[in-house]
């Protein structure tokens, strides 16, 4: 590309917030300097309080490339460290990047010119998962299929159009300031509150399949189910505190959980009850024969473990999330003397 061509495509600040990300850091902020985007870009790590080599590994890429530095975010939330990493970039385009997730080849560059095409306020696409271990690699193979996650786009791929939330995100710093940024308050599904936030004022959040960003699924079955209880948890914040919002493919793992609790229960009381989690049980072991084609035989043994895990933790963090955790993410952008949204939310 030309100087001229080069000096016409808009800055772009990368914002990563990283805790304990010594695994994968360096990688993924090479994916991210290796882009053959032309226009002028910086790299801002937004860095929690890590218990790992986070820091000394985010010194080294600092001292090795100008166009990379460090920003703090003492509480290791990750919405505080997007808006850390917001305030401490300068560039018109923001791209949200984690310290586990790998940009693929030219994804800057399309993600660009698509917010231009579009006149989008959000463009994102979708979040490959691929393992590396056998556990992380069944994990990867539930995280990308229908039975795992359901339809979203984001995840199991589909035509570009318009899309209620898309993985991570390359938006117009404009709408991000206009906005006041992420919520800090939801720890989890802050992603999707954001885009809400953003059609609710108008703005197009486009899908492409063009953009794919490869991610690091959890190590174990432990991590596993803890990210998706917080997930469940979160989502059942995001639709209290925005009315109107729940969609019908949030309310399966919750029914999924239910009915697997609640037929063992019932069990004691008459043995036919144990076709709910029998019928579970079959569904997430045929969906393994379906989705585990190409997988290493310990990884298809793993998968209907990954896929009950990631269904029955959602679905129990959904069923369980404390009214309060509501409360508290209203109270925190309520005007003074206003109860009518925590009155709601005490109902919801």
């Amino acid at each position: 590309m030309n100087t001229k061509a080069a000096e016409e495509l808009p800055a772009v600040s990368v914002i990563m917030p990283v805790l304990n990300e010594e695994r994968h850091l360096r990688t993924a902020v090479r994916h991210i300097l290796e882009q053959d985007y032309a226009g002028p870009m910086e790299v801002v790590i937004a860095l929690g309080p890590s218990s790992d080599r986070t820091d000394e590994i985010a010194a080294g890429l600092v001292a090795e490339d100008s166009r990379v530095r460090t920003v703090r975010n003492p509480t290791g939330r990750t919405p505080a460290g997007l808006n850390a990493a917001i305030r401490g970039s300068s560039h018109p385009i923001v791209v949200r990047v984690d310290g586990h997730g790998l940009l693929t080849p030219g994804y800057i560059g399309t993600a660009v010119r698509l917010l231009g095409e579009m006149e989008a306020a959000n463009v994102g696409g979708i979040m490959f998962a691929e393992g590396e271990t056998e556990w992380e690699k069944a994990v990867a193979a539930a995280m990308t299929s229908k039975i795992g996650v359901g339809n979203a786009a984001f995840h199991t791929g589909g035509l570009a159009g318009p899309a209620d939330t898309v993985y991570l995100g390359v938006f117009r710093r404009e709408v991000l300031e206009r906005l006041g940024g992420y919520n800090e308050e939801f720890i989890r599904a802050q992603d999707w509150e954001l885009n809400y936030r953003i059609r609710q004022d108008g703005g197009l959040i486009w899908f492409t399949p063009q953009l794919r960003v490869t991610y690091r699924p959890r190590p174990s079955v432990r991590a596993l189910a803890k990210q998706y209880k917080d997930y469940g948890r979160w989502r059942r914040v995001v639709t209290r505190y925005h009315r109107g919002s729940v969609n019908l493919r949030y309310l399966a793992p919750p029914a999924a959980f239910l009915g697997v609790v609640l037929g063992l229960a019932l069990s004691a009381v008459h043995p036919a009850f144990l076709v709910l989690p029998g019928g579970y049980l079959l569904a997430i072991v045929g969906g393994a024969v379906t989705e585990g084609r190409g997988l290493s035989l310990k990884a298809r043994v793993q998968l209907p473990v990954a896929f009950a895990t990631m269904h029955l933790s959602w679905g129990f963090g959904f069923l369980t999330s404390p009214r309060s955790l509501a409360r508290k993410v209203i109270a925190s952008r309520r005007p003074a003397g206003s109860t009518s949204a925590v009155t709601a939310a005490e109902t919801g």
